[in-house]
């Protein structure tokens, strides 16, 4: 993967294009980077043209600049999108980067081939109650990284995976995440129940780990049951499933995509 910059943008992102085939977009969780699509890159890379993109405020995303905020990531990814010619694409994201790619759709939904959204919820009816619990949990967790980086990222290791290998993983990229780009989370709020519900036009996927917290399970079987999407609930991972169980998530994912080509 090309590791490139966005011009007059704080948004680095990373390309493998020798496909020449459609487009796969990687959006990944909170406190780590794109790193944690490693095996994902490896698997695709071949079949699909891949495109990956740090959050503001993680991994090389940091040079940012006064006014830069996460409600922009959607506008950069469809300049990245307009500088290497991207039609469309599928895209995948984890925990916060399935927030992300569904705002992307939002905007932008001609396109999206395809939305894969694990360890997330429905951002266009998403249940104040839910909203309000899910925020206070996320608190909880950034007061710790507000004390000390390395003690957040030995708690958030073990709930965002569930193998001792995938926790490493996800401790080594979480322990470098700056204090300062915590700022950068509170816009959050401003992406979620912003559009009104409406039929997609595209294939959605949604799925979590059997492990992950209680409340992500029941969010995701709650989405299935009024959307029209497919639900996947993967055995032996938590949060991040894609790291947890990278064969059978990138198997089932593969699966997905050959339904949904352009």
């Amino acid at each position: 993967m090309q590791k490139l910059y966005l011009e007059n943008s704080p948004i680095a992102y990373y390309i493998d294009d020798a496909a020449n085939k459609e487009w796969l977009v990687f959006v990944h969780a909170a406190f780590v980077d794109s790193r944690m699509f490693e095996k994902q890159f490896n698997y695709f890379s071949g079949k699909y043209n891949l495109l990956a993109v740090d959050i503001l405020g993680h991994g090389n995303s940091v040079n940012a600049k006064k006014g830069d905020s996460i409600e922009k990531m959607s506008d950069w990814i469809n300049l990245i999108f307009q500088k290497h010619g991207v039609p469309s694409a599928h895209f995948v994201g984890v925990s916060l980067g399935a927030v992300f790619i569904q705002d992307f759709a939002n905007k932008y939904e001609d396109k999206v081939l395809s939305l894969a959204c694990f360890g997330g919820y429905d951002i266009n009816n998403f249940d104040v109650k839910k909203q309000k619990a899910n925020s206070k949990g996320q608190m909880s967790m950034i007061f710790k990284a507000v004390f000390s980086v390395k003690w957040f990222a030995k708690a958030n290791k073990k709930i965002s995976a569930y193998t001792s290998e995938a926790q490493t993983e996800f401790y080594n990229m979480n322990i470098q995440f700056k204090k300062k780009s915590i700022m950068y989370l509170s816009k959050l709020g401003k992406l979620v129940n912003k559009y009104p519900k409406k039929e997609r036009k595209y294939g959605l996927l949604i799925g979590c780990g059997e492990h992950d917290i209680p409340m992500e399970i029941e969010i995701v079987n709650e989405w299935a049951a009024y959307e029209n999407c497919d639900k996947i609930i993967f055995e032996g991972a938590g949060h991040c499933v894609n790291m947890d169980v990278p064969q059978q998530f990138n198997i089932s994912l593969e699966k997905f995509l050959q339904t949904h080509k352009a």
